[in-house]
């Protein structure tokens, strides 16, 4: 009968187990989605007075332009290319050694008149070693456009956007927002990613295969400092 029972409970714990052991894929955090209200695009601000209409004329000086101004963005709402060439490269190596000796030792005493032999002696020899190191490569590039959503009393430009990828297996996107200065955009309307000031630059995805690359939340925990291991 305590057999049984060691068994039925023997059994219960490996269920349990098992359940964390195939539980261990992440917990899905809550997906990104488009078009939210930090990322959606920003209108142009409308005029607070309509200029008039001039009826039997060429000339409408609603869509007027000047001479001299281009067609790159300088304006809240205006569009604008972002040309991604994003490249890190990182090396990192450091390397611990510690020694440490220690020795102690107690003479003869002398008692009652005669000298007493006791050999006492000790020693401590501790000794550490460590190396570690690091290496980190990431490489990104493509197109995004994004619009102006300010504009700096010194003339800058406040841009934020996001491209969203529908796949097979998911969705990938790009967000993307920073400051650049107008004579950093090129005639076709063009900025490099890397004339952007304060720059946030997020490349991820959202589906089975981006949940497939994460680890568990078990794993996670052995792998983190709090393990003696």
């Amino acid at each position: 009968m305590v057999f049984r029972q060691c068994r039925l409970l023997a059994g219960t714990f490996g269920i349990i187990a098992a359940g964390l052991l195939t539980g261990c894929n992440a917990i899905p955090e809550k997906d990104a989605e488009p078009d939210t209200e930090r990322w959606a695009p920003r209108m142009p601000v409308p005029k607070t007075e309509a200029l008039p209409v001039v009826h039997g004329s060429l000339f409408n000086p609603a869509y007027s332009r000047n001479l001299f101004e281009d067609r790159m963005a300088f304006r809240i709402g205006d569009i604008l290319t972002v040309r991604l060439d994003e490249k890190t490269s990182s090396r990192k190596s450091s390397g611990t050694t510690m020694d440490k000796n220690s020795s102690a030792s107690m003479p003869n005493p002398i008692l009652f008149g005669s000298l007493k032999e006791l050999n006492v002696e000790a020693g401590m020899d501790r000794a550490f070693e460590g190396s570690t190191g690091s290496t980190m490569d990431n490489s990104l590039s493509g197109d995004i456009t994004v619009t102006v959503a300010e504009v700096f009393s010194n003339g800058a430009l406040h841009i934020i956007g996001e491209k969203w990828l529908r796949l097979n297996q998911g969705d990938e996107y790009i967000r993307i927002e920073g400051m650049v200065r107008p004579e950093d955009i090129s005639p076709d309307n063009v900025v490099m990613s890397m004339r952007l000031a304060n720059a946030r630059i997020m490349y991820s995805g959202s589906g089975p295969l981006n949940d497939a690359n994460d680890a568990g939340w078990l794993t996670k925990f052995f792998n983190s400092p709090i393990m003696p291991m």
